[in-house]
């Protein structure tokens, strides 16, 4: 589980502050959307979920665990194994075929490219993206590269997906196909799925809400 206490953030000492001391306990099998208003941060709590940035006060805690404020190296450690990634772009390298897009984490986390490729082939093959592992990038459309980044988000088998704006830049169709594909992964794998966005067809299809 993961969840935050009294949670605040700054860019830099003295400067505006964030979340106003955000506390929130988010739930293993469901699908979280954090909304607000442009400006407030949804992005930058990610972050700070994600311990790429580290609260200016509070802390986020993953099994009751405060991790936040641990060395950097234990915190890359935790991200490797238990939390992915999906960004508004699906960040796959164009001069690569997909599949390689999708084991990358793993190599990361140490694993062997060998003994990854049949767990990237079964996501693949979840998501109905099976016939287009030894495409590239530019050769698949903008809903398939971000079911991809799921693939990849997904390719460790984390406790914690974060998703920033994964739908901003598809068509309705395409956003409902990326949606599902996150609900579904909150719901096969009770992972804590958390969605960064303003989508008003995201947030009547998530199971909570939090507002900055």
């Amino acid at each position: 589980m993961m969840s935050i206490t009294d949670v605040s953030f700054a860019y830099r000492k003295g400067g505006e502050e964030l979340f106003g001391g955000l506390t929130h306990k988010f739930t293993p099998g469901a699908v979280t959307a954090v909304t607000g208003p442009s400006g407030r941060g949804k992005s930058t709590l990610l972050y700070v979920l994600g311990l790429l940035l580290t609260p200016t006060a509070g802390s986020v805690d993953l099994d009751g665990r405060p991790v936040s404020h641990v060395s950097d190296s234990e915190r890359a450690f935790i991200r490797s194994r238990r939390i992915g990634f999906v960004f508004q772009d699906s960040e796959l390298d164009p001069t690569r075929k997909v599949i390689d897009s999708v084991v990358e984490p793993a190599l990361y986390a140490g694993g062997r490219r060998s003994e990854q490729l049949p767990r990237a082939r079964e996501l693949l093959k979840r998501f109905g993206l099976v016939e287009r592992a030894e495409h590239r990038p530019g050769q698949v459309s903008g809903g398939q590269a971000q079911r991809l980044a799921v693939c990849r988000a997904l390719i460790n088998s984390p406790d914690v997906i974060l998703a920033d704006e994964p739908t901003g830049n598809l068509d309705r169709d395409n956003a409902a196909l990326v949606l599902d594909a996150l609900t579904g992964t909150a719901r096969l794998d009770a992972s804590t799925v958390i969605i960064a966005s303003h989508d008003p067809f995201v947030l009547e299809q998530v199971d909570e809400v939090v507002q900055l």
